[in-house]
């Protein structure tokens, strides 16, 4: 495949974009289990509270829950896209090249939906350094993805010189 100058650009965001990812589910997965195990509990005569949220996590505002779960869910795709990147790295032609855009692209949708979810906890406040830590993680990578797959779409769009 042409474009051989742009792999090692490539190779580097992916490397950067899966340690990110794997970072977002580390703190996603902890932010999961302390809401599982210290979230609300009800006893068996009590009703439910009028503004009761199936999502509610004891930490954060009221976008944690929400964040959380797509984080998750993010995490998870993008970890796969980069898997599928990490194939068309080592074969580097067309053939591989449709696997790995079309799921860094959907990688980059959640992305995206996760971090205005984010930008929607930012503006809430309360939360603590974990979250944060979340938040900025997932701003910063839907602009890495998004490099990502403008690199490995213009090292295929690089024609090869004909050679006369």
């Amino acid at each position: 495949m042409a474009g051989e100058g742009m792999k090692p650009v490539a190779s580097l965001l992916l490397i950067l974009n899966l340690c990110m990812y794997i970072i977002v589910v580390s703190i996603g997965g902890w932010a999961l289990n302390y809401s599982i195990n210290c979230g609300f509990f009800i006893g068996p005569n009590l009703a439910l509270p009028a503004h009761f949220s199936p999502i509610y996590f004891p930490m954060g505002n009221e976008a944690t829950g929400f964040f959380v779960l797509f984080a998750l869910i993010a995490g998870v795709v993008g970890a796969g896209a980069c898997l599928a990147g990490i194939d068309h790295l080592k074969s580097w032609n067309s053939e591989s090249l449709p696997s790995a855009a079309s799921s860094g692209f959907i990688a980059w949708g959640l992305t995206l939906l996760a971090a205005g979810l984010a930008c929607k906890e930012i503006h809430l406040k309360g939360r603590n350094t974990r979250l944060r830590t979340m938040e900025a993680f997932l701003i910063i990578l839907a602009g890495t993805q998004l490099l990502y797959i403008l690199v490995i779409h213009a090292a295929a769009s690089i024609r090869p010189r004909q050679r006369t």
